[in-house]
Parts: structure tokens; sequence; C-alpha cells
């Protein structure tokens, strides 16, 4: 018998009789390493700048060797930067506006989180005769700038009588997320089986009751994901935070601008590096904490639909 595709080794498995030849470097591939490489350099290079930028002293500043590592090794720029960095008039560093970002963040999740997910969950899974002109109206109003309506949100936090309060940046901020994360809800919760509902239903659950202790904690995914996506835009905002916020309840990025664009004297770029780090270290921190998670709800549906 002959053998034209496979033959047996001392074994008795099957081998093929012609073996594979390992795969070499190609053009292709070595196009595409360097590629990746510059994209990496595009990001990590100035990156690391700041980072040992932020440890250096003044006077090694100002030999320009911005590629040396710090000599001597300093957390002076760190210390400053967080307890007497001048924002305007103000020297009492970037401690205030994190604060203030703090406080912000925590009343903008709850209202844009709790709101969202009842009306995600009505538009995906509850028969109401509106869902479809308030899901078309929801998908106009997430793309509108906030240029155009940011006036009459003025005048409308004046009138409730909390503009320039920590309270009146973090309704709008829900606000404005609102058309968005409803959108994300309810494309999530389109991919629950309609037999679960169903059978709520049938044992005459109300709808409260249905979305507590039925639709909520199957959430978990998209929670998260919708958590990592809030988080970031509340904390990195500028412009709401420049627009809304009063003296003394801005946030740490207005913060952050003020102290960059106030100098004494001489600029202190060590200063200000470090007070760039320390804005966005608290939202890379949620992010590695909960990343793997984001990935999860992602595959889980978030996005779908």
């Amino acid at each position: 018998m002959s053998m034209t595709t496979q033959t047996a080794d001392s074994t008795g498995e099957r081998a093929p009789l012609y073996p594979r030849k390992p795969k070499g470097i190609t053009g292709r591939s070595i196009a595409i390493l360097a590629f990746l490489t510059i994209c990496a350099a595009f990001f990590c290079v100035p990156l690391y700048i700041i980072i040992t930028t932020s440890f250096k002293t003044m006077p090694q500043i100002r030999e320009g060797a911005i590629f040396s590592l710090p000599a001597p090794f300093t957390f002076d720029a760190w210390l400053s930067a967080w307890n007497d960095a001048c924002s305007g008039i103000r020297c009492d560093g970037l401690k205030v506006g994190f604060w203030n970002s703090v406080a912000i963040l925590f009343p903008s999740l709850a209202l844009s989180i709790a709101l969202s997910s009842v009306t995600g969950y009505a538009l995906a899974l509850w028969n109401v005769r509106w869902a479809g002109t308030f899901l078309f109206i929801l998908f106009i109003c997430a793309f509108v700038p906030f240029q155009i309506i940011m006036i009459p949100l003025i005048i409308l936090s004046s009138g409730l009588k909390v503009y320039g309060t920590i309270w009146g940046i973090a309704i709008v901020h829900a606000v404005l997320s609102m058309p968005f994360l409803t959108l994300v809800f309810r494309n999530y919760y389109k991919g629950i089986p309609t037999e679960i509902m169903s059978a709520a239903m049938m044992d005459s659950g109300s709808f409260w009751r249905v979305f507590l202790e039925i639709i909520l904690p199957m959430s978990g995914n998209i929670m998260i994901v919708v958590l990592i996506l809030q988080i970031t835009s509340v904390w990195n905002d500028f412009l709401l935070g420049l627009t809304f916020g009063g003296l003394g309840t801005q946030p740490m990025s207005v913060v952050l601008a003020n102290v960059v664009i106030t100098t004494t004297g001489e600029a202190a770029y060590n200063e200000n590096m470090a007070a760039a780090l320390l804005t966005a270290i608290p939202p890379l921190l949620i992010y590695f904490v909960l990343g793997k998670f984001f990935v999860q709800g992602i595959t889980a549906g978030a996005i779908k639909g």
C-alpha cells in the first residue's frame, strides 16, 4: 500500500509525509513590527520624558538633556504640585481640585447610571408605544455638541441655584451622558432572552420588581463598562468644569490647567509634569483594576445592536 499524504512513526501515530517548513521572517512581518514599534514610541517617548522630568531638579532641567535620568532623584516636585502649586491667586496645590473631582464624580455616577439603566431597560424589554420615537430622539441627542446647548444649560442651572456648585457640575455631567448610556444599556438588555421576561410577567412581577430582582443582578458586566466610561469622562473633563465650576469648586483638570499657565517668574517644568501625572493616575488605576472586566463587558454585548 502506497502512502501519499501520511506516514507512521515509531509510536504508531501518523505524521505528515511532507512536514511543514517553519515560517521565517518575512518582509511583511518586519513592516508590521516596525509600524507597531513606531506607534509605541509615539506614546512611550513623551511619557518617558514627562515621568523623568517630574523627578528632576530645575538645575538639571536647564541643562537641556531631556532624555537623561534624574540625578539626583527627588520627589520635591510631586510634593510641591500636590500641596503648594499656584492656581491663579491660590497656592494650595492640586489636592483641592482632587477632592472637588471626587465630590463631582460620585453623584454624577449615581445619577447617570441609575437613570440610564432604567430607561435602557424600559426601551429594550418593556412594551411601550413611544420606544421607537424616544430611541430616535436619544440617538440624535447623543451627538449634539455641548457648545450648542451650553448657554441654555447655564441659564437653567442658574435658575435652579446650582450654577458654580459641585452639584451643578455633577448634574450637568449626568444629563449630558444620559442619551449615550441609555443606548448602551438598551443594546445590552436586548440580548436578554424574552423567555425570562415572560416567566417574570407570569409571576405577576411589576416593572420595578422585575428590574430590581432579575434585570439588575444580570447587569454586572455592562455596569463595569459604563462605570469605566463614565469615570474617565467625568474625571478628564475640562470644559464642563471650567464653565460650571465656581471659585473653589473647580475639578482637578481645571486646576491643572491653571497651575501650568500660572507662573511667578521661572516655569517649574518638573512641578508641571508631576501635576499632569497626578491628574492622570486615578483613571489609570481604574483601568488597571477593572480592565479585565471591561473587556468581558464589551464581549458580553455592550456594543452590539
